[in-house]
């Protein structure tokens, strides 16, 4: 794994394809800027950038020249500031088209009814939010979005919370049958030479900062998250939590079990 010692005369560092943890920010940022860049293909990998990064503030920052974005909600009407809609890209750097697919084509690059008769958008399908200082905030995948006991969940928005709390270095939220019953998990990596809170204190932290409905059920601490050949998260290759005690205390399968209080 690399580190931060063997990026030392690096001054700048620019991260994409997945949004960097608030706590992985603070420790790459010293002595060095860190930038966060954002972008599907279809738009030729890079939409939007942000200002250099500090730990507490990973937006996606505002879009690249020759590049449009619109916050937008299920009528294609713009959302007010602060509250969440699908991204929508327009720029030069559009695609034309997904190879011999006429039918996804036509499904995510529409026409644009902000610009000149003739242009297009892409319906990214990530779920943003505008800032007051004209930046975006990344909540999540549209894709993504669960339902528990009839409230509609952005794992994303609980992921987001969890990786702010000191020690946890990258947190996932996914849906998971737990004794019957869909259950929401958190699987967590702990910052390098910290100690993750007990389970009872990230409940409590979390208690404080979202509803009662999107509070994981379990928490399963690992090393290290699974990753696909290309670097993405592999959500299929989490482990199923096992249960290790009263009070849904769980830990994961196979060797390196985290403690009761997991």
């Amino acid at each position: 794994m690399m580190t931060t010692d063997s990026l030392s005369i690096c001054p700048n560092l620019i991260v994409g394809g997945e949004s960097p943890a608030p706590q992985v920010v603070e420790q790459w940022s010293t002595g060095r800027r860190i930038i966060n860049a954002y972008g599907p293909t279809e738009a030729t990998v890079c939409a939007t950038i942000s200002e250099p990064l500090s730990g507490a503030n990973v937006p996606l920052g505002r879009p690249i020249w020759n590049t449009r974005v619109y916050v937008l909600d299920a009528g294609l009407e713009p959302v007010p500031i602060g509250v969440k809609g699908e991204l929508y890209i327009a720029a030069m750097g559009l695609t034309r088209s997904y190879l011999g697919r006429p039918g996804l084509t036509a499904e995510r690059f529409i026409a644009c009814p902000f610009g000149p008769p003739g242009s297009r958008m892409y319906r990214s399908g990530d779920l943003v939010r505008w800032r007051a200082d004209g930046t975006l905030d990344f909540l999540g995948r549209a894709d993504q979005q669960i339902k528990i006991r009839d409230f509609r969940i952005e794992p994303a928005e609980i992921e987001t919370e969890l990786a702010a709390i000191n020690g946890i270095a990258q947190a996932v939220v996914i849906p998971r049958e737990v004794a019957g019953e869909t259950r929401l998990v958190a699987y967590l990596v702990a910052h390098p030479g910290k100690i993750l809170p007990a389970m009872v204190e990230l409940r409590a932290a979390l208690a404080a900062r979202l509803p009662n409905h999107m509070l994981p059920a379990v928490f399963v601490v690992l090393d290290a998250l699974p990753l696909t050949i290309n670097s993405k998260l592999d959500r299929r290759a989490l482990p199923l939590p096992i249960i290790t005690g009263p009070e849904n205390t769980y830990r994961p399968p196979g060797d390196g079990a985290c403690p009761g209080d997991c």
